[in-house]
């Protein structure tokens, strides 16, 4: 069989060739001009082989073991009262996992990670590991669970020179461990990427999340779930995207835990099988809460009934959704210029009080550790779009974020990837904001970072026209 065009071009050459010195054999050159012609459209085929296979939609996933062994004292984050404590033990192990995906030549990572939330500086780190494999930073998307059960996100910070427990130390060996651990989910997932089909499909979940503010009302009922299949019919990947905080366990509960997601995760892979990765996406989760199983016991108990239980409703969905081909494929990163830093009235009673800080500490805080600038990285796969918003967005905020982007991309199922690549703040609706609150208490750019971020990530998601 001939495998190239050269070959081809070659072929026909002698067979033109062997017509001098015999043209006046009409029927031979006839024949050799049959086979010029069968040569001429073998040629095509081979080059409209080669154009599907450069073009065509391929896949990878991979997983990475985060969990830092006990002897590393990592703390747990999510809570002031821990007072950078370390866990005590492991309930159950927190993974990092990547999904690589290509068309066309362009290539694009998502990882997600069971852990509280990645701090500015960190995503660096991550790259530096990458940039010799030719990744890039618009490339990669972290998406972090924000499990209140795994390590401190203050203690990936490089910047965080203050000797605050509270706030969180920063660790150097844990920010190695981390980094190193997620580059690797990214190059193993890379190494081979096969031929793939995907799908996703969204359904309301009504009575399962809850608006935790006071007087709140709207939340996001939405569940979209994402699979990735192997050309040969093989589950390579599921993404699942719901919203809503992983904290059913509170500041004495000293184990690592991927919290409700994880136990989702595991009961995905579970009734698969076939070695599936699965992955779990939070949304615009700043005011949303899970709402816990009625009978359940303990605060484990709870997290375990629940994430069982949306596990059970993510994979009925899964099995409802047809991989196909993927004929959109694209991601765009934008930057966005936030506003002054500030602290809200509330937050010396409420975050203020939780972190140990007063006005003078409060201040250097901002200073040092708060960014001036974030991005927006947008992601599309077929019919999924994923909105990246770099903190804890309000749901209403998300939702019509949501909503513009559909009219933009006209994608079926449209995604919020909250606390992409980094936490920089809370972000809630003016009115919200100027209600204080423990989350306006921590939105630390004043009432319009909300409508800075919303404009932001909608020119993010135009870029994947």
């Amino acid at each position: 069989m001939i495998h190239n065009n050269s070959s081809v071009a070659g072929l026909c050459s002698f067979c033109f060739g062997l017509t001098r010195g015999r043209i006046s054999d009409w029927g031979f050159a006839y024949r050799v001009v049959q086979m010029a012609l069968g040569c001429i459209m073998l040629s095509a085929v081979v080059r409209e082989s080669q154009a599907q296979e450069a073009s065509s939609f391929k896949a990878g996933a991979a997983r990475a073991d985060l969990t830092p062994p006990l002897e590393m004292k990592a703390a747990l984050g999510g809570y002031g009262a821990r007072l950078s404590k370390p866990a005590t033990g492991v309930h159950d192990r927190v993974w990092a996992k990547a999904l690589v995906v290509s068309k066309g030549g362009r290539r694009f990572a998502l990882v997600t990670a069971d852990v509280l939330a990645f701090p500015p500086l960190f995503k660096a780190a991550v790259m530096q590991r990458l940039v010799a494999d030719g990744w890039t930073t618009d490339q990669v998307l972290l998406l972090p669970s924000h499990t209140h059960t795994s390590f401190d996100m203050m203690a990936l910070h490089p910047g965080n020179t203050f000797a605050n427990p509270q706030v969180g130390l920063f660790h150097k060996e844990l920010f190695e461990h981390t980094a190193e651990r997620l580059a690797k989910a990214v190059r193993d997932a890379a190494k081979e990427l096969r031929p793939a089909l995907a799908g996703s499909m969204t359904i309301a979940v009504p009575n399962r999340n809850r608006n935790r503010r006071d007087g709140g009302t709207t939340h996001d009922a939405d569940l979209t779930v994402t699979r990735v299949d192997l050309s040969d019919g093989k589950p390579l990947a599921v993404l699942v995207n719901w919203t809503a905080h992983p904290t059913f366990m509170d500041e004495g509960d000293m184990l690592f835990s991927g919290d409700w997601p994880g136990h989702l995760q595991r009961t995905l892979e579970s009734l698969i099988g076939q070695g599936v990765v699965a992955m779990y996406y939070n949304g615009a989760e700043g005011d949303q809460s899970p709402t816990p199983p009625a009978d359940a016991g303990s605060n484990w108990e709870r997290a375990e009934r629940y994430g069982r239980e949306m596990g059970i409703e993510s994979w009925r969905v899964w099995d409802k959704v047809r991989p196909r081909q993927v004929d959109v494929f694209g991601f765009h990163s934008e930057e966005i210029k936030l506003p002054k830093c500030s602290w809200h009235p509330d937050f010396m009673k409420t975050g203020g009080a939780e972190y140990g800080l007063n006005e003078t500490t409060m201040q250097a805080f901002l200073d040092h550790l708060q960014p001036t600038q974030t991005r927006s990285t947008c992601f599309r796969m077929g019919d999924l779009v994923i909105l990246g918003v770099p903190g804890e967005m309000a749901a209403q905020l998300g939702m019509d974020i949501k909503a513009r982007a559909r009219e933009i991309t006209g994608a079926k199922c449209v995604t919020i990837g909250g606390l992409a690549d980094e936490w920089v703040s809370y972000m809630l609706p003016a009115e919200e904001y100027r209600k204080g609150g423990y989350e306006a208490s921590v939105s630390f750019y004043g009432e319009t970072l909300g409508a800075t971020i919303v404009e932001g990530v909608v020119r993010s998601a135009r870029g994947l026209k």
